[in-house]
């Protein structure tokens, strides 16, 4: 069989899976997040021609610019014994990047889930575009993108046949220059005629952050967008995202990884446990809650800790590094030339401020790597 003829296999598979009765099959095989939401009624492209033509966008739902574009009151999520979400409050403004930041199992995807309709909370409020996220989810559907944390393309389609179509199931239909925009919006112009299933990690993420902004919602969530790509990819996606900022999209994005949050949000919230333990810009995050800049001397060991102690300055011992917190910028001078001044033998000496890592390890007692906390 000819590829042509698989991605036309492709389509008509994936039609018959947008019957109204099976309608959560669609989204639970591509993208499983998408099997349940609410407001929003699938069709069957197969009963009618594929065409290009421009059909207007249906808008409606509460006015961004009179309140918070998301707006959450002691929301809670409940599963028997485990307190997914736990009683958590935050607002996210029109135009901001707004982050949840925690491990995996903190609840961060519960409640995007919840906000992005897919999950009714147990108590509390929440209200997104000025709608309760409970009731009338539909008129405010087509106004919010998503990108979902387990996101998988159609693996037979091409990037521009991937939007083309994914506009067709939320009934849209895209011209060619409007899909060609977006293809060209995420940086996949020239891999616009290459299978998905070729694609690279950091392109197929790109091709999912283009289907998510389909009609150019006011609201896009990004849930760990850049999971699983190398430290490359994930900052060629980061100067999408900063991008899809200054065009004014709000935006949530979850992570685990802190020097995303501290590098992109305007606004961080801190999971864990369900609960939001801290919240703030990263700068004041972590003017609260870091400690100041430190000095690093590199490879000094447990032979420089002593010695350093015995000068009287307070250091602890990294792997074979020894750090010395200096809270005020003020005293970097003067510390740096009493530690210059005791002779232990180093690999360097270096100053370094604090970061989202420092006031996560402050906040929850433990480092995180990969999602997971470790100490």
């Amino acid at each position: 069989m000819r590829v042509s003829q698989k991605r036309a296999l492709a389509f008509l598979q994936f039609a018959d899976l947008t019957d109204s009765d099976q309608r959560s099959a669609v989204y639970l095989r591509p993208v499983s997040r998408l099997s349940g939401l609410k407001g929003l009624r699938a069709r069957r492209p197969y009963n009618q021609s594929f065409s290009w033509g421009h059909r207007g966008r249906r808008d409606g739902g509460g006015d961004p610019t009179a309140e918070p574009v998301i707006d959450v009151r002691g929301l809670t999520k409940h599963y028997a014994d485990i307190k997914a979400v736990d009683g958590i409050s935050f607002e996210v403004e029109k135009g901001q990047m707004f982050s949840l930041l925690g491990p995996n199992g903190a609840g961060k995807t519960t409640t995007v889930e919840i906000l992005e309709g897919l999950r009714d909370p147990t108590s509390g409020e929440a209200r997104v575009l000025g709608v309760d996220v409970r009731k009338g989810y539909g008129k405010i559907r087509n106004r919010v993108g998503v990108l979902p944390q387990d996101f998988e393309p159609f693996d037979r389609l091409k990037p521009r046949e991937a939007v083309a179509y994914w506009a067709h199931l939320f009934d849209r239909t895209l011209t060619k220059e409007e899909v060609a925009g977006l293809i060209r919006t995420v940086g996949l112009a020239d891999r616009a005629d290459t299978l998905a299933m070729n694609l690279s990690g950091g392109e197929r993420r790109r091709l999912g952050i283009a289907m998510s902004l389909v009609g150019k919602p006011k609201l896009v969530f990004l849930d760990e967008p850049t999971t699983g790509l190398d430290p490359g990819a994930r900052r060629e996606l980061w100067g999408l995202i900063r991008q899809l900022k200054s065009e004014g999209t709000t935006i949530l994005l979850t992570t685990h990884y802190l020097d995303e949050a501290e590098q992109l949000a305007d606004d961080v919230a801190i999971m864990n446990h369900g609960k939001i333990v801290a919240r703030g810009s990263p700068a004041d995050l972590i003017a609260k809650h870091g400690q100041g800049h430190s000095i690093v001397l590199a490879g000094a060991g447990e032979d420089g800790l002593s010695a350093v102690r015995a000068r009287g300055v307070v250091a602890e011992l990294q792997g074979a590094d020894v750090v010395v917190q200096v809270p005020l910028a003020s005293d970097m001078r003067r510390m740096l030339e009493k530690l210059a001044s005791i002779d232990i033998p180093l690999n360097e000496i270096y100053t370094r401020r604090a970061s989202l890592e420092d006031v996560f390890l402050n906040l929850v007692g433990a480092r995180m790597q990969e999602g997971v906390l470790a100490a």
